[in-house]
C-alpha cells in the first residue's frame, strides 16, 4: 500500500470497518511511513477533541432561518 491508499482507507481503519487484509497491508504501511503515521495519530486526536465539544448555541433566530429553508429544500419537487 501506498500513501494515498492509507489515506483514502483511514476512515474505515478508525472506524474499525476494514477488512482485515486491507487493515494488515495499512499497518505495516503505518510502520514504515512517518507521513500517515501522523496524519493517523492526529485524526485520532481531531475526533476525540470533537466528540467532547459542547455543541454551540446559535444565536437568535439562527434556528429558525435554518429550519425554514431545510423545509423550503424539502419541498421542492424535483424536476
Amino acid at each position: 500500500m501506498n500513501c494515498t491508499g492509507a489515506i483514502r482507507e483511514l476512515s474505515n481503519y478508525i472506524d474499525g470497518s476494514l477488512e482485515l487484509s486491507i487493515r494488515q497491508e495499512l499497518e505495516r504501511h503505518l510502520e514504515h511511513c512517518h507521513d500517515c503515521t501522523i496524519v493517523v495519530q492526529q485524526t485520532r486526536t481531531s475526533i476525540e477533541i470533537l466528540v467532547r465539544c459542547k455543541p454551540a448555541a446559535l444565536p437568535s433566530g439562527v434556528r429558525e432561518r435554518l429550519h425554514q429553508k431545510l423545509r423550503e429544500k424539502l419541498d421542492k419537487k424535483p424536476d
